[in-house]
């Protein structure tokens, strides 16, 4: 399985940086960019033969607008210590348990990779989720799209999931839903227009880590709450965050499915901002607000056999 390297440091910047401090002053950070499906594959991150998916070549041009120097791959046999000890931060847009081969047929991780992974970001490393990054190593239990799926796990949680802060319930159909912004300040989130919200496939999600710090709620008042859509019948919920996971910093966004999604300005933004925030680039305060922004998170839809 061929991975891709850009080096992408030392361009002059296409978009306004919104942080608090320019990446330009910073040496290149190095990104790893694992898109491995051991399930379901997004068009979003499908190559055609060697060329770059559209999530790829997105970040590929954002790389050259910031200082960030990325590495695509979907090989797992890149997950061991020694291999990971390069990089800065790990992005993941993945699927499945990624210690099996999966319906892609990409190499897993070998024994031992995911903890190399989680042993990375707690000694210091970054990491960011994007979008089916909490569709990836399920709890125990929540592998079927059944009744276990439609509660909290509590103390059973997977390791992954603890670190990356909330796990993939289920979704409905696509439709346009407000995000609600809990922090402008955080970066990338000072251009967020007030009624954010594109077409795209919402995820809703549980199990949701107590220090997160969120900074996007999903806004189900106005969503479509019938037939297939019944699992957005909650009260607000975080769809993106970030949080410490021992002394690494982690950001995860919901957000991504679409290919125009990944064509949006503000999209850019957010995934920027996160990137540079995992990756030392700039501070934010993340102090927890889960239980001020979305006090009412934990109360999830009660689940429905649909045809």
């Amino acid at each position: 399985m061929r991975t891709f390297t850009i080096a992408l440091a030392g361009l002059m910047a296409a978009l306004a940086w919104t942080g608090c401090a320019s990446p330009h002053s910073q040496r290149a950070r190095k990104i790893l960019v694992f898109s491995k499906s051991s399930n379901y594959e997004h068009s979003a991150i499908h190559r055609t033969g060697d060329q770059l998916s559209v999530a790829e070549e997105t970040l590929k041009k954002l790389g050259a607008q910031n200082n960030l120097a990325f590495t695509f791959s979907k090989d797992g046999r890149l997950f061991t210590a020694e291999n990971l000890a390069p990089y800065d931060v790990f992005l993941f847009y993945t699927t499945g348990d990624l210690t099996e081969s999966g319906t892609d047929h990409n190499p897993p991780m070998p024994p031992g990779g995911k903890e190399a992974l989680l042993a990375a970001i707690r000694r210091g490393k970054g990491f960011v989720g994007v979008h089916s990054a909490t569709d990836t190593f399920h709890s125990p239990g929540n592998r079927e799209m059944d009744a276990a799926r439609f509660r909290n796990d509590g103390t059973n949680v997977d390791p992954y999931i603890q670190m990356i802060g909330g796990e993939f319930m289920i979704h409905g159909g696509q439709q346009k839903a407000r995000m609600i912004c809990a922090d402008a300040k955080f970066p990338g989130m000072a251009a967020l227009p007030a009624d954010f919200g594109p077409l795209e496939e919402w995820y809703t999600l549980k199990n949701f880590a107590k220090d997160l710090h969120v900074l996007l709620a999903q806004d189900t008042s106005n969503m479509q709450k019938t037939g297939g859509d019944y699992c957005y019948d909650r009260p607000p919920y975080p769809a993106t965050w970030a949080h410490p996971y021992g002394k690494g910093r982690v950001f995860y966004t919901s957000l991504g499915h679409r290919e125009d999604v990944w064509s949006n300005p503000v999209f850019q933004q957010i995934l920027l901002g996160g990137i540079n925030w995992a990756a030392r680039n700039v501070n934010a305060d993340v102090t927890p607000n889960l239980s001020r922004v979305a006090p009412e998170a934990d109360q999830l839809p009660k689940y429905r056999r649909t045809p």
